[in-house]
């Protein structure tokens, strides 16, 4: 399991280059008009992990895989755009089918670059994006309950939209009670609860530090995840061979790539773990919710390992490092027999026994 992360922003804040970045390709037209972006762009990106890239050499593997992220390039989105303004309804429809969505805000002045409503103001940026966003579940929530008037809907899922239809109104995050409200709602694909990140794209000067705008985002926004990115930086930086991208890196005081604050940010917000299986054939990282028992997690591998399961053998990454091996790990006592109601922990090296 991968997981879907859509960037959304106002035309001409910096989406294409950033996926450009992020995708280190260059299938995202950047150019300064608005719409540039009508279909949306999609890449698929290997999500780079020490542990596994150390398990690959110790296991002699053929074979290394890692888990992936997939980034939506969804063209900008502008006021009025839940009422079909702009290329509103097809833009909000694409954001409908993400995990997590990145809101990216142009925090720079520059005078090559226009701005669709004149002036530099983030956070005004981040509440037309809301207030859009807002008024698309309303619409979809009405519509549901005129279909609930007519017998669709059981009382229990009327009541349920009645009471988030209220909180949009009053500008409110939609609030989720229990797993049956949660169930009911992601069939809806209301945008207002996926989890977001809010990404700043700053100038190279404003990299390390910020500037006033990052500030008043941070600010207003303080209980959010708010990460800080100069796309440009990100897309020379990925222009660059490897050799080459770490030199120019520790030139210009830059730690990790945004990707890499991406892909952990996105991990935390959507409660994703990461194990591993490793052995001659291939070692690959795998990616499963938080708490997840290994039935569940062995599904991932192939559907019929959950029904099949018998046992998974474990060890913790840093013991495998540690002592080179499962077998190794055996002998010194670090590898563990775990049943059916083991939680996947992250790091964790798996061997599942299944019945044939």
């Amino acid at each position: 399991m991968g997981f879907k992360c859509g960037i959304v922003g106002l035309p001409n804040v910096g989406k294409s280059t950033l996926f450009n970045a992020l995708t280190a390709s260059k299938n995202a037209e950047a150019a300064n008009f608005p719409f540039c972006t009508i279909d949306p762009n999609i890449g698929i990106v290997d999500v780079v992990d020490e542990r596994l890239d150390k398990l690959t050499e110790l296991s002699k593997s053929k074979k290394k895989i890692y888990t992936n992220i997939t980034f939506v390039d969804i063209a900008g989105l502008v006021k009025g755009a839940s009422k079909g303004e702009g290329l509103g309804n097809k833009f909000l429809s694409h954001i409908r089918e993400v995990d997590a969505i990145i809101h990216l805000v142009r925090c720079f002045e520059s005078e090559k670059i226009t701005h669709v409503n004149s002036k530099i103001n983030p956070v005004e940026d981040l509440e037309t994006i809301k207030t859009e966003i807002i008024l698309s579940d309303i619409d979809i929530i009405q519509k549901k309950l005129e279909k609930g008037k007519k017998k669709l809907l059981e009382e229990k899922q009327i009541k349920i939209l009645e009471e988030k239809l209220n909180q949009l109104n009053e500008g409110k995050e939609i609030s989720v009670n229990d797993l049956d409200e949660k169930k009911f709602l992601s069939s809806l694909g209301l945008l207002s609860k996926k989890p977001k990140i809010i990404v700043c794209n700053v100038d190279e000067g404003s990299l390390a530090n910020g500037n006033a705008f990052t500030k008043e985002v941070q600010k207003k926004y303080s209980n959010e995840k708010v990460v800080t990115i100069c796309a440009d930086i990100e897309d020379q930086i990925m222009g660059l061979d490897n050799n080459e991208r770490e030199t120019f890196m520790k030139e210009i005081g830059l730690n990790k790539t945004g990707l890499n604050q991406l892909i952990k940010e996105g991990y935390e917000l959507l409660n994703l773990d990461t194990f591993f299986t490793s052995g001659p054939e291939e070692s690959r990282a795998w990616t499963v919710e938080k708490n997840t028992i290994a039935p569940k997690a062995a599904s991932v591998i192939h559907t019929d390992f959950e029904k099949n399961f018998i046992r998974a053998e474990a060890v913790t990454c840093e013991d495998f490092i540690k002592y080179g091996s499962a077998e190794k790990c055996k002998e010194n006592g670090k590898l563990r027999i775990e049943g059916k109601d083991y939680v996947v922990k992250d790091g964790d090296v798996l061997y599942f026994r299944v019945n044939p």
